[in-house]
């Protein structure tokens, strides 16, 4: 059996007091992060090779179903305004298209061969890495990607939450998470989609500052698509030109970014 679907430490929940639910999913969600700690060596190469990709015209593609390939849009979609990179240079793939985001949709992540037309949608080429995600290891969808990316040359990677998976045998970067068995048993919405969300922010966030899209420990090149953001990137530029901050925001307004406002 696999481990993302063993059976929960804890029975009769729904004879539990909030207090005592509450407690136990945050005790078990604790033991995300140090469950991580043990991957990291498999992470660092990954995130090296994306860089590296991208440094040559390369792209990352995240693709996956359900809450695994909803998390994968989340991160690629949150790219382009936090790191100002272009959109297209991080893609999220979800089993179903779009409507996916929102409504699951019945027996997508069955099918193995449409993973690789949607790749090819994009004009996945050998420059790209492409991340496959699935807590189980074995969504067919997932390894249908992975499995035509391997034939076609394309650097893969995978984050899964079960050791020895079929999925992992066709990533040429396994992290495989175990997070052992989930607060209700199989949902792995849980503490797998927790750890998937942890290491996607950690590869992404790493690649992006490697990129030089950070400056010191600032978002230098975020968006200003709002009126927080704006006050955000003003106070950073007040601080590092140590001007008033209605100069500093008639600067970063008329440069239209934190780093062309300080000349960085």
């Amino acid at each position: 059996m696999k481990i993302t679907e063993s059976e929960s430490n804890y029975r009769d929940l729904e004879k539990q007091s909030t207090g005592f639910l509450l407690k136990a999913i945050n005790s078990e969600d604790q033991s995300v992060a140090k469950a991580i700690t043990k991957v990291i060596p498999s992470i660092e190469p990954l995130v090296e090779n994306i860089y590296d990709r991208m440094l040559s015209g390369g792209r990352l593609f995240y693709i996956g179903s359900g809450t695994s390939g909803r998390l994968g849009i989340v991160d690629a979609s949150e790219c382009p305004p936090t790191f100002g990179v272009e959109h297209g240079l991080v893609i999220g793939i979800i089993a179903g298209g779009d409507p996916a985001i929102r409504k699951a949709q019945e027996f997508a992540e069955d099918d193995v061969a449409q993973a690789w037309k949607d790749l090819q949608e994009h004009d996945v080429n050998y420059k790209d890495v492409v991340i496959g995600l699935s807590a189980s290891g074995s969504t067919p969808y997932v390894i249908g990607a992975l499995r035509n990316c391997r034939e076609n040359n394309i650097t893969t990677a995978c984050i899964t939450c079960n050791p020895d998976t079929e999925l992992a045998k066709w990533a040429d970067h396994p992290i495989e998470i175990v997070v052992g068995p989930e607060f209700i048993t199989g949902s792995t919405r849980m503490k797998a989609g927790t750890a998937e969300k942890l290491i996607l922010n950690m590869i992404s966030t790493a690649v992006m500052i490697k990129l030089g899209r950070v400056l010191d420990n600032k978002m230098v090149d975020m968006q200003l698509t709002n009126e927080k953001l704006i006050e955000r990137g003003s106070k950073l530029v007040q601080e590092a030109l140590e001007i008033g901050y209605e100069e500093a925001k008639n600067k970063l307004l008329k440069a239209g970014s934190v780093r062309k406002a300080i000349g960085k």
